[in-house]
């Protein structure tokens, strides 16, 4: 039996099973919120164009109004200056939007520091354990983060010395980047650095090395808590807009029941 076939049975069988990662979008999601004088993406909005009447009597359809960077999403080098003259999101490598997916578990740190910053030596510790990151894979950050997923402000977390999610320290972000040969990584936060990593040097670290070293960032994932350390495939599915910076994603991970 083929490899493809292998899979398509598995899931068939129920040997298989799919998990989705991604956060419901809806005028209700939690987004990323700059302060002055930057400027702000619109909320997600949907708008009804027809529901079975006369504008369209025999179908339902909507116009959808929405940044590229609202929800589930994931970034591309574009995104930031560090990777201005590389690809936007319609030209990244379908191969490595598909590949190993390794949970790291911060959510006991994170839940007793909202500004937790994993360190180098927090991957090291964890190979030293669990084995080396695979090549093309995913790192999937987990920090308990999504249970807020439904509360804007608890989400953000802001007051008015910022906002405290968890996040990398900038030198561990300039490792992942330079040192690891993976796809990208995946947070449960509103966005792939910490809330405060402004204050960080350089500013934003994991857009800033993650970004400008062609690797790519996924956002507001949620169910982590459901996959296995190791052993689990991730499919990442933006939208292919071309010129796009980033937008929205379908992430999906596929787990041997066992």
């Amino acid at each position: 039996m083929s490899p493809v076939r292998e899979v398509l049975a598995s899931l068939a069988t129920g040997a298989v099973e799919i998990h989705d990662l991604t956060a419901p979008l809806s005028e209700d999601t939690p987004t990323l919120v700059l302060p002055e004088p930057f400027s702000n993406l619109i909320d997600f909005r949907i708008e009804e164009v027809s529901a079975y009447n006369e504008p369209g009597p025999f179908w339902k359809h909507h116009n959808i109004h929405t940044g590229e960077h609202i929800g589930t999403h994931i970034d591309a080098p574009i995104h930031w200056i560090s990777g201005r003259e590389g690809k936007d999101v319609s030209q990244l490598d379908p191969a490595r939007l598909v590949g190993p997916a390794v949970v790291l578990d911060f959510s006991a740190e994170a839940a007793a520091d909202p500004d937790f910053l994993i360190d180098i030596a927090h991957l090291v510790a964890w190979q030293e354990e669990h084995g080396v990151f695979p090549t093309n894979s995913w790192l999937l950050f987990r920090t308990g983060w999504d249970q807020y997923g439904h509360d804007k402000q608890a989400f953000l977390n802001l007051d008015e010395n910022g906002s405290h999610t968890p996040g990398f320290t900038a030198e561990c972000a300039k490792w992942i980047a330079e040192e690891l040969d993976i796809s990208g990584i995946g947070v449960e936060t509103v966005g792939i650095d910490a809330g405060n990593a402004g204050a960080l040097n350089p500013p934003f670290p994991m857009h800033y090395f993650l970004l400008g070293a062609d690797k790519y960032g996924i956002t507001s994932l949620k169910n982590l808590d459901k996959l296995p350390t190791h052993g689990a495939m991730i499919v990442v599915a933006p939208l292919p807009i071309v010129g796009g910076t980033g937008a929205p994603t379908r992430v999906l991970a596929m787990v041997g029941k066992n």
